[in-house]
């Protein structure tokens, strides 16, 4: 949809605090450079390198690996990534950006319903966040649009159905239509046959040996003739 612009907040770590020892801080902000120039592949290796260096688990560098994972398209495995982080006891804000990016995680993944539930809750750690409103919004009409093709498709499958079997059943009508036909027909001409009476059955045998015996009868004068041709010898 042209009018939608895929908001993403990404939550990079910018300035270092004694929490991270001194090669975890090298890492994120390596990392850090990195995601700036779009080499998203390695900003990833270098925030799960300071995550191995994390003996706390700080939630911040899993949370770019989050958004290093998005950015690559690994869809999938940044929705893992932002829901391992929303069992974290964090501030309403620091949840209110994980949920937002696992919706954004969610909808490119095409689990809609899913998304919608992940910026709702986004929402109630921060109801002010213009940016989840919108992504809100239009994750629901794209689940409205996929409910009505797929309701089309549905529709349509079912006038299919209905035109087969309205098709079947008058090619059965047609051909019983047709046996009828053939058998009036078949009836019509045994009753249009004329009856012959016994007499007339007699006489048309009786013109019949006539005409044997009148055959006979030439064929033998044939024979006789041709008895009394006489033939020349050749010596």
């Amino acid at each position: 949809m042209k009018w939608f612009k895929l908001i993403f907040i990404f939550g990079l770590i910018l300035s270092a605090t004694n929490v991270f020892a001194q090669k975890e801080r090298k890492y994120i902000r390596q990392g850090n450079r990195e995601f700036e120039n779009e080499k998203f592949e390695e900003s990833e290796i270098d925030y799960r390198k300071a995550i191995d260096l994390d003996e706390k688990k700080s939630h911040k560098p899993l949370f770019n690996v989050g958004d290093a994972l998005y950015k690559q398209e690994k869809y999938e495995e940044a929705v893992d990534q932002f829901n391992n982080l929303t069992d974290y006891e964090l501030s309403k804000e620091e949840k209110a950006k994980i949920y937002h990016n696992l919706g954004n995680s969610l909808l490119q993944s095409n689990k809609l319903q899913e998304s919608i539930e992940a910026y709702k809750n986004a929402l109630r750690n921060n109801p002010n966040d213009m940016d989840t409103k919108y992504n809100l919004a239009y994750a629901q009409k794209k689940l409205e649009e996929q409910q009505q093709q797929q309701d089309q498709n549905q529709d349509q499958n079912q006038d299919n159905q209905d035109q087969n079997q309205d098709q079947k059943n008058q090619d059965n009508q047609d051909q019983n239509q047709q046996d009828k036909q053939e058998q009036n027909q078949d009836q019509q001409q045994q009753q249009q046959q004329p009856e012959i009476s016994k007499e007339d059955a007699e006489r048309i045998l009786q013109a019949l040996a006539n005409d044997e015996k009148e055959t006979q009868k030439k064929v033998k004068e044939q024979k006789a003739a041709a008895a009394k041709v006489k033939t020349e010898k050749e010596w």
